[in-house]
């Protein structure tokens, strides 16, 4: 498992804002909650944030070194795939914020169920590589890509490298796998996608982490999207 210093952690999700910040992209009020403010809310009028796990998402994604392999992410609505949970939450759909560093790569994975649209809100050039999955899960590198490209149907070859500019955006299916990085500076991507479960439904070709083990030497400022239970003891519904 990645281990990240928390840290770190407080100062990327602070660089982080400053960074949208500039460009005018702005959070949900949570979003800029630290911990001291949880602490001092009814968090009983949160619960759909704790439930479906919405806000800050930091990962090396096992690499032990971020700024090489990782990606911050912001969860701004999810649905919920668990039985108990379903009925309460039912859109079936989720968006995200991600900041992907200048060199910094989200490595190689797929997902089993979502479809996903990657859309390049600003900054520097989003360089997404893909090949199809076999039925053994490893790269297809034969099997020609079928994508939408803002619309527009287009075939590549297996393991393309394609630039999304900023404003464009790309749909990777499922069973496509991808990994991307910013080129030139760091980008402001987008996610809409299918409900999204962080905890099933990615398959890393390399078995990378999807979250780090987080080593507290310091305070918390923030607290990460799968923390709540742990640094604000709160459960989730369906575990009440």
């Amino acid at each position: 498992m990645g281990i990240m210093n928390r840290s770190d952690v407080n100062k990327i999700i602070d660089n982080v804002i400053e960074f949208i910040s500039k460009r005018n992209v702005y959070l949900p009020k949570f979003g800029y909650f630290t911990k001291d403010d949880w602490e001092k809310l009814n968090l009983k009028e949160w619960q759909e944030v704790f439930d479906v796990e919405l806000g800050w998402d930091v990962s090396d994604f096992g690499g032990n070194d971020f700024s090489k392999t990782g990606c911050v992410l912001f969860n701004f609505r999810n649905g919920s795939v668990d039985p108990l949970l379903k009925d309460l939450y039912k859109n079936p759909y989720a968006e995200k914020l991600l900041y992907v560093g200048q060199d910094q790569e989200l490595p190689m994975h797929f997902h089993r169920d979502k479809m996903e649209d990657i859309i390049n809100r600003g900054g520097g050039d989003l360089m997404i590589e893909l090949y199809n999955a076999t039925a053994d899960e490893d790269l297809d590198k034969t099997k020609e890509l079928e994508l939408t490209i803002d619309g527009q149907k287009l075939v590549y070859k297996a393991g393309s490298i394609i630039c999304i500019k900023p404003g464009s955006s790309i749909r990777l299916n499922p069973f496509m796998y991808h990994r991307f990085w910013g080129e030139k500076m760091p980008v402001i991507a987008w996610e809409v996608s299918k409900t999204n479960d962080d905890h099933k439904d990615n398959r890393f070709l390399d078995n990378a982490d999807r979250f780090s083990e987080i080593i507290e030497d310091t305070k918390a400022k923030y607290v990460l999207c799968n923390e709540y239970e742990k640094i604000l003891h709160v459960k989730k519904t369906n575990q009440m």
